[in-house]
């Protein structure tokens, strides 16, 4: 049965969305709690899943800049999901975070485990009342009794909690690099613990494999050193749909 630290908790973040109409949006409808069982987060989604479960559920095939695989969240609608998919997943995804960031409103823990996606490949980002449950792996309490998404986190988040649309524009470049990488873990070869000093050294997340240049050149600019250097929300939307456009042309 869940805390009441813990029902405080699910209703402060699934109310971050709340009363945001866009397309690319999921906000909660109803929150339900009754004595003596676990609270209950209702949205109005009438199918798919989530994105982080559905890009894992992809496989690479021979040919180049296509992935393919089975839609699981109920359907059984084979996909067949190339670059140019991908890069339109991402545009969605953008636009969603181009509304809330003209609203002033801060995300903090953007990442594939927080988008849905239906059986049309279209997405919505959602909060995170459910996803520390759900992917517990991709939260950390760095010794300040506080689980964080500390590989998707700006190093300015990371180190002063410090959150802003430009951290959100961070988030958002990891977020990128999930698609490009079908969901696989970010820098999974370094400790939680070392993420700092790993990001204050300069590293940052190597090109996926079939990732085009121009896409990553993109997705790098999203983890500069210096906020005020980030691409804003809405040059990222700009750039991603100039970038699309391109690959129409080898289509």
């Amino acid at each position: 049965m869940a805390t009441e630290e813990q029902k405080r908790l699910l209703l402060f973040e699934s109310s971050l969305l709340r009363g945001m109409h866009h397309r690319n949006l999921l906000s909660m409808k109803h929150v339900v709690l009754q004595d003596d069982l676990p609270p209950l987060v209702l949205f109005p989604f009438k199918d798919g899943g989530n994105l982080k479960h559905y890009l894992q559920g992809l496989k690479l095939k021979e040919s180049p800049g296509l992935v393919s695989g089975i839609f699981s969240s109920g359907s059984t609608k084979y996909e067949q999901v190339s670059t140019q998919d991908l890069v339109e997943m991402a545009i969605q995804i953008a636009c969603g975070m181009t509304y809330l960031s003209k609203r002033g409103l801060v995300h903090k823990d953007l990442a594939s485990r927080n988008c849905v996606i239906d059986s049309d490949l279209k997405l919505k980002i959602s909060d995170n009342a459910l996803s520390r449950d759900a992917f517990p792996a991709d939260y950390c309490c760095l010794g300040d009794n506080e689980n964080r998404p500390v590989r998707w986190l700006g190093l300015e988040s990371l180190v002063h909690k410090v959150y802003s649309s430009a951290s959100d524009v961070w988030s958002f470049g990891v977020l990128l690099w999930e698609l490009q990488s079908l969901a696989a873990t970010p820098y999974a070869d370094i400790d939680d613990f070392e993420m700092a000093s790993y990001l204050k050294d300069g590293f940052r997340l190597s090109q996926p494999i079939n990732c085009p240049d121009h896409l990553y050149s993109i997705i790098a600019s999203c983890w500069h050193y210096s906020p005020d250097q980030r691409p804003t929300f809405t040059k990222l939307l700009q750039m991603l749909t100039e970038f699309y456009a391109e690959l129409e042309v080898y289509v």
